[in-house]
Order: structure tokens, then sequence, then C-alpha cells
């Protein structure tokens, strides 16, 4: 047996709605049923007028009351017999809505698939909105821009504490940081350091260890002076090992000085020609690539290396966590900023705009050519769920009010139709 359940109710910010529409439909039920009663008093009163012999005009008051009783009770039967069985007898097509409701829940769903979600409706109707220049429009307001940072910063951190540590964890030490390990650094190292050495980028790097070795044997006399004491014989006089230390000392001086002043100093280019054939050998020496792959995995198995790869996420997590909390963040204030901008250029950079519409109706085109279907299924199944008595209460509260109308319209025509055949009749016969 098929599950029912009852129609959805209003939610509570309605139910201050629906208890006015209830109020109005029985507002209007009491109206109706006045005039379908205030045409059986009139007719009564005609009708024992008219034995008494009253004049002729009032049989035409007797008509119209007739006629006008006769259509409200049509009109009754027939509002009535759309939500219930009149008077509950079980009277053939009557409780139309209860008993057809999924009928009406297809046809419903049939309508919305052919007449909404066609795809040149659907594509017409986004080509009318100009939805790239609206949304530029709208992205490019200060307090806009804002509001989608703020939403998408809520996003981030719902998503970033939804995440376990230990899986992220995993899928960076396997997925990304293994697939870096993994992969030779000799070549690509090799290719970088060439194009940094060709361009002459080092240069500034080695005029800064240039000056930092001269200022350093310029500020350790002593230590060089007792560098070459300890290495003199020791049959050799003192004071001639301290001429021999000056000596050296000069002379180290000098040539750290020379180094740091001569661009072209032999010194530099010998640094050069090394630096450049040790970039050529990280790409082609298999000795050198073999050294290189051997420090890079002693520098990964290092405790110290180890433990800033276990951290990662948890560090990563941090930053990404107080970015998104601080609305005067870096990040927050570039991606409102990238935000806006990305409004302006849709405004004004027509060739964007297009793309971006075309994205749009393209998008908008697969979903309702693949799965129309399946989107006014949410409404069959939807329908099919509905207690039937339930969802005839629920319709009738919606439109009842204006129905009544029909029940009013039914007893004035009514008695109007009366009036001109009663006199119709009359002039013939």
């Amino acid at each position: 047996m098929k599950q029912l359940t009852r129609a959805p109710a209003d939610p509570p910010g309605g139910l201050a709605g629906e208890e006015a529409k209830r109020r109005g439909l029985r507002k209007m039920k009491l109206v109706a049923l006045s005039f379908l009663l205030g045409a059986l008093v009139v007719f009564l009163l005609a009708s024992w007028a008219e034995s008494a012999g009253w004049p002729g005009w009032v049989g035409y008051v007797r008509a119209a009351a007739e006629a006008g009783m006769i259509g409200g009770l049509a009109d009754w039967f027939a509002v009535t017999a759309l939500f219930r069985h009149p008077l509950g007898l079980r009277i053939p097509h009557t409780a139309i809505i209860p008993n057809k409701k999924d009928a009406l829940g297809n046809s419903l769903g049939d309508f919305v698939g052919s007449n909404f979600l066609a795809e040149d409706v659907v594509r017409e109707k986004l080509r009318s909105v100009e939805t790239s220049r609206r949304l530029g429009g709208w992205l490019a307001q200060e307090e806009n821009a804002e509001r989608v940072t703020s939403e998408l910063a809520t996003v981030v951190r719902a998503a970033v504490r939804v995440l376990r540590d230990e899986d992220v964890q995993a899928v960076m030490e396997h997925a990304v940081a293994r697939q870096i390990i993994d992969k030779p650094w000799g070549p690509p190292l090799g290719k970088l350091l060439d194009q940094v050495f060709t361009d002459g980028a080092h240069h500034k790097l080695v005029d800064l260890m240039c000056d930092r070795a001269y200022e350093w044997v310029r500020d350790n006399h002593t230590a060089m002076l007792r560098v070459v004491s300890d290495r003199a014989p020791s049959w050799s006089p003192k004071f001639v090992d301290e001429m021999l230390a000056d000596k050296v000392y000069g002379e180290v001086l000098s040539f750290a000085w020379a180094v740091k002043t001569d661009v072209n100093h032999p010194m530099r280019l010998a640094l050069d020609k090394f630096l450049s054939e040790f970039a050529q050998d990280l790409q082609k020496d298999p000795e050198t690539m073999a050294r290189a792959e051997q420090v890079k995995q002693q520098v990964i198995e290092h405790p110290e290396v180890q433990k800033l790869i276990g951290s990662a996420w948890s560090t990563a997590k941090e930053l990404l966590l107080n970015a998104a909390e601080d609305p005067s963040s870096e990040l927050r204030r570039r991606v409102r900023a990238g935000l806006r901008e990305l409004g302006h250029r849709l405004v004004h950079d027509a060739s964007l705009a297009a793309k971006v519409d075309g994205w749009v109706e393209g998008a908008a085109s697969y979903v309702v050519t693949n799965y129309s279907g399946e989107i006014t299924t949410i409404i069959t199944d939807t329908v099919q769920r509905w207690d039937a008595t339930e969802t005839s209460r629920k319709v009738e509260l919606q439109v009842g009010r204006d129905l009544q109308f029909i029940r009013i319209n039914g007893t004035v025509v009514g008695a109007l139709a009366g009036v001109a055949i009663y006199g119709i009749a009359q002039l013939l016969f």
C-alpha cells in the first residue's frame, strides 16, 4: 500500500496568514449563502404575493428569485464538488481534487515540464534577463561584495571544520607531498638554476657573500693570527710567526677586497663558471643527479622536516580559519576586491559578459534537457505523497474565497436570466 503523508503545512511564520485566509473563506461562504437565502426568501414572498392576487410585476420578481436560487444552487454544487462530496452524497464526478489528486499532480508536472522547463523557453528567459549585467551591477556594490565574501567565509569555515584532520593530513601526505617527493629534483632544479644564472639574478647574492667575506676577514685579525701561529713549526721563533701571520692576513684581506670590488675578478668568473656547470650537471650528469637525490632524501627524513609536513594541515587550517573569521584579513579584502572587480568587468566588458551569459544558458539548457523529467518528478512524487483530504483542504484554503464569487455570480446572473426568460415568455405567449 502506498504510504500517504499529510500535505505540507505552512511554516511557522505563515500561521497568521493561513488563519486570515480561513476567516476570509468563511466570510465569503456566508456572503454567498446569504445571496442564496435571500433569493429563497424573495421567491417565497413573491409566490405568496402572486397567489394573493398581487399585480403582474410580482411574477417577474418570483421568476428572478427562482432562477437565482437555481443558479446559486448549481454553482454551490459545482464549487463544492471540487473539494468534497456535496452533502456527503457520493455522486459521481464529485470530490474531484481528492479523487484526482495524483492525476492533477502528473498534469501539473507535465505542464511545468512543457511550458517552463523547455530549452527554448529557458534560453529566451535567461537572454532577456541579462544575467551577467545584473550580477555584475549587484557585485560592484560594496555591501553586496561584502555580503558574498561573508557567505563564502561561512562556507569555508563550515567545510574546514567538517573535514577530519587525519583524513586531510593523509591526503596531503600521499597525494601531494608524496607526488613532490617521488619526482627527481635534480633536472627541474638544474633548469631553474640555469635560468637564474643565465639572467644574472644570482649576482646580488654573490655580492652579498663577497661583502660578508671581506667584513669577516677585516674583523677577525686575531683569529687569522691564531690560525697561522697554530700551523707554524714548534721550532719557529714567535716573532717570525707573527710577521708571517700579518703578511698572510694582509694578502687575504687584499684578496677579499679585490673580489668584493671587482665584478670581473677571476674568482667571481670562476664562481659563475662553477655555478653554470653545476646547473648543467644537475640536469645531465647521473652522478650529480644521484647525489642531489641523496641530499633530498636526507632533508626529507630530517625530524624537523617530517614534523613540518605533519603539521602542514593544522597550520594551514588555523591560518584559513583566522583569515575567514576576520573581516579585515588580507584574504577577505582580496576576495572582496576581486568580486567588485569582477562585477565592474561584467558590466563594462561586453565580451566577458557574453561569455558568462553563454555559460549560464549552456548550463541551464543542459540541466533542463537532461534532467527536466527528474525535476518534474519532484512535483508528481510530492503530490502523490500528500493526504487527499488535507490536500483538498489546502487547495480550498488558497482559492476557495475567490470561488465563492462563482456562487454569488450564479445567483445574480441566474436571477437576471430568469427575469429575461420570464419577460420573453410573457411577450410571446
